[in-house]
């Protein structure tokens, strides 16, 4: 059993993540500030693993975070998955100077934390460092095309100095890290109102809204399944021959109208679709090369696209 620290465990990777590893058998301590993740999500899993379960409502960024690392609970702590960051542009661009500080103080919190505890620290960087690529098929060695003046820059340049402060601590102090880059991941546990596009899409469809779909929805996006995600994260986490970066995600390449096609076979329409304008620095590709992953973690996502979507929609079905 491990004492294992999951910032922003109640997000919706999260509270995947924290399930997981509690089934597992492990002990997980959840910090999140709760600005974007779920007060039930919590609050559930604390009620069904209490004992080996604790959650505690906090900022990352804060003035507090310090004092509360201190406390004896952490104290047997081995492993660090820091995931906080809101992550959908809805999201991250309604405070951007708080995501920034999010992924750089927060980021050095957690990094000072982990090398004070000698403990291995898995920081969620994003497919967002790559910003709206230039090359079809994004490779870890892609250094980007980003606008870093733009609406996007708080989440993708604080992403990147978030990868810079990780490689430095190992450079520095030797602190063991582990840099993943996530790409587009969904299933249930989302929340209904983040913005991002597989919610939309089947809020939408299942309210009998009209359908919007941002420019010509040609431009592409890969999706992969949480349970596949979370997979990798630990395997990531787990092993020791190499600290990063790795892409995660789905490299079955669709766009965004194909997307559209697949909820609409599970979940026939009777409303219509509308287009409406393409946000500010929108990718237009979204691809990963996932050949790190599979030759370093044996790792590849196995939840086919239609599987993944008949669930989330349940799930979001169950909402209503």
């Amino acid at each position: 059993m491990k004492s294992v620290l999951i910032t922003g465990g109640a997000g919706f990777i999260g509270q995947h993540l924290c399930r997981r590893l509690l089934e597992e058998g492990n002990h997980v301590i959840c910090i999140d500030d709760l600005s974007t993740g779920l007060p039930r999500t919590a609050y559930t899993l604390e009620k069904e693993f209490r004992d080996r379960f604790m959650f505690f409502e906090e900022s990352v960024d804060g003035d507090d975070i310090v004092d509360l690392l201190s406390e004896p609970e952490f104290s047997d702590v081995t492993q660090v998955y820091h995931l906080a960051c809101p992550a959908s542009p809805p999201h991250y661009q309604k405070d951007p100077i708080r995501t920034t500080m999010t992924c750089v103080l927060g980021t050095k919190n957690m990094l000072d934390f982990a090398k004070k505890k000698n403990a291995t620290i898995l920081f969620t960087s994003t497919s967002e460092v790559y910003g709206d690529p230039e090359q079809s098929v994004q490779s870890e060695d892609y250094r980007g095309n980003v606008n870093f003046t733009g609406p996007r820059a708080c989440y993708d340049e604080g992403k990147r100095v978030g990868e810079s402060l990780c490689f430095d601590y190992n450079r520095m102090y030797g602190t063991n890290v582990r840099v993943v880059r996530v790409f587009n991941t969904y299933g249930p546990g989302m929340d209904p109102n983040d913005g991002r596009v597989v919610s939309n899409f089947i809020m939408q469809a299942l309210r009998n809204k009209d359908i919007t779909v941002y420019g010509d929805g040609q431009q592409t996006r890969s999706f992969c399944y949480v349970d596949d995600m979370v997979s990798a994260l630990i395997k990531m986490m787990n092993q020791s021959e190499f600290i990063g970066p790795v892409n995660l995600g789905n490299p079955h390449e669709m766009t965004i109208n194909q997307l559209l096609d697949h909820i609409t076979e599970l979940h026939p329409l009777e409303s219509q679709i509308i287009n409406v304008s393409l946000p500010t620095d929108d990718p237009t590709r979204r691809k990963p090369d996932i050949s790190l992953a599979k030759e370093i973690l044996a790792w590849s996502p196995k939840t086919h696209l239609s599987d993944g979507l008949r669930m989330t929609i349940e799930y979001f079905r169950g909402l209503l």
